[in-house]
């Protein structure tokens, strides 16, 4: 829930245009690597306003209960389409707090719809909503979920993260325009 001051997000002027595939941050993530065997592979789209929709196809390696997605895997694909909504704004964010809830089993082959929208921006905190429904936009509700994500500088990640994994990310022509993409307030 944001605090009484949050002011409402405002989308970005360089902001990818409406419809428009916003493409993986980074190859080797879970949620939208295309590189990743059993990841989501998840495609998210730029929606209107401060929004985003994306969708992805529960794969029997996504599964917990037979036959049905693992809760685990439904939350990442919240976590990572909300993560999206960092293209809307233009900035470089982190999951802080992810609060989800789940409505209804996910089976596996199901498609599963998510939009994600922007509800407030507190200083480096922006927080967010999203929800996932069974076969088209329109479908019932599987999971939501509420979050809150912090604002970071890249180096976040270069003195966190595993050296070779960020020298092969930085070196990486796709990944350094990503990376640049996002520094509009280094």
């Amino acid at each position: 829930m944001p605090p009484p001051g949050a002011v409402a997000p405002v989308r970005h002027p360089e902001a990818p245009a409406p419809g428009e595939l916003l493409g993986a941050h980074y190859d080797q993530c879970f949620g939208c690597g295309e590189s990743q065997p059993y990841g989501l592979h998840l495609a998210a789209r730029a929606g209107e306003d401060v929004s985003v929709t994306a969708e992805f196809t529960v794969q029997p390696a996504h599964q917990g209960a037979p036959g049905l997605a693992h809760g685990g895997v439904l939350v990442a694909a919240l976590d990572e389409t909300l993560g999206s909504l960092s293209w809307i704004l233009r900035v470089i964010a982190v999951t802080g707090r992810l609060e989800s809830d789940f409505v209804r089993p996910v089976p596996v082959g199901a498609t599963l719809h998510l939009s994600a929208r922007c509800t407030a921006v507190d200083g480096r905190k922006i927080y967010g909503s999203a929800v996932g429904r069974i076969g088209g936009p329109d479908g019932p509700v599987a999971v939501r979920a509420d979050a809150l994500f912090v604002e970071v500088k890249i180096d976040h990640f270069t003195s966190n993260g595993r050296p070779d994994e960020i020298q092969a990310a930085m070196s990486d022509p796709d990944q350094v325009k990503v990376a640049r993409a996002f520094e509009v307030n280094p």
